[in-house]
């Protein structure tokens, strides 16, 4: 390994693990926004993990809302014999519901990062 690689790697590896966290999220929402209608079809539940006020402002038609502070006490609302897109503002929380759900024995859990993906 050159020394200009040895020295990026070494002295930026915080930058690089941040630039690959974002990469990753924004690759994992285009490729579930790929797969929206597929999963619609197959009864999906839409779920909307913002605030109510953020909800209330602009949210995709079909999606519920259901925000990330109160989605372990409404987990009836849910239903588990389907699968189940999450999504939010950036894809943070949505990804905090996703792991929630998964814990809740939810099998099939999709995080759509922002929910504008849900227009598409």
């Amino acid at each position: 390994m050159s020394e200009l690689v040895t020295d990026v790697l070494k002295n930026y590896w915080p930058v690089l693990l941040l630039a690959a966290w974002f990469g990753y999220k924004w690759w994992n929402a285009r490729r579930v926004s790929a797969r929206l209608p597929a999963l619609r079809a197959a009864g999906a539940a839409l779920v909307d993990v913002r605030s109510p006020a953020e909800f209330e402002a602009a949210h995709a038609p079909g999606t519920v809302n259901i925000p990330l502070s109160e989605l372990g006490a409404r987990l009836a609302e849910i239903p588990r014999g389907a699968p189940v897109v999450v999504g939010c503002a950036s894809g943070s929380r949505s990804g905090m519901a996703r792991l929630l759900l998964r814990r809740h024995g939810y099998a099939e859990v999709h995080n759509i990062g922002s929910w504008t993906n849900f227009l598409n």
